[in-house]
Parts: structure tokens; sequence; C-alpha cells
């Protein structure tokens, strides 16, 4: 199986910022983007920020400017950069991975467990 560890998530203030990261293990062959979501309660999760194997990467609108994502291949680890923050921030964040367990297989969607973030005005 494959599992992705989350950290990094806490209290801060408006305009502060914050780190989280992602480390990806178990069983993985390849793997073809890892990103970040949210959620608050009773609303749908939502896309953060997205960086696929290739390197190109996408935002949700109201992160540009202020959230930057990137990845570490040989740790298998992406990286949210939150700065900036706003109240409006505040939400659980889920880690997220497209994982290929071996040769010749598809990709499967995996999940963290999420993190806290809360953005105090």
């Amino acid at each position: 199986q494959v599992q992705l560890v989350e950290s990094g998530g806490g209290l801060v203030q408006a305009g502060g910022s914050l780190r989280l990261s992602c480390a990806a293990s178990g069983k993985i062959f390849s793997i073809n983007a890892m990103g970040w979501y949210r959620q608050a309660p009773g609303k749908q999760r939502e896309l953060v920020a997205k960086v696929r194997r290739t390197g190109t990467t996408t935002y949700a609108d109201s992160v540009k400017g202020r959230f930057t994502i990137s990845g570490d291949d040989t740790k298998n680890t992406v990286y949210l950069q939150m700065n900036s923050l706003k109240p409006e921030d505040t939400d659980v964040y889920y880690c997220n991975a497209d994982v290929a367990q071996t040769y010749g297989t598809s990709y499967f969607s995996y999940w963290g467990q999420g993190t806290q973030v809360t953005v105090s005005s």
C-alpha cells in the first residue's frame, strides 16, 4: 500500500506563513502528480495546488501569488509554502498523490489524513 504523511499545519496570524510537507512511502513505482486539497466542514474538497511529474503546476485562483508548491522526486515529497495567509485559508489540508505501484499498472489516487491550518484575524 501507499501512505501519505503530512506535517506542518498549525495556527498562524493573518499575514503569516506556514509550510506543509507530505511524504509518500510504501509500494511506489511511479508518481504522476502530487498536490494539496482543502476542505471546510460541510463543503466540497477543492484543489489548492498540484505539481506533476513533468514539473507543471496548477493553482487555485484564490492562492495564486501567495502559495508555492514544489516537489522532491528523490524523497517522494511535496511541499506547500503558504505566505500572506488569510483567515479564509483556514481549512483541513489534504495531501494527494497519483501513484502506480508497479510497471504497467494504472495510477490510483491516495490521500493523507489531513492537517489543520488555522489563520487568525
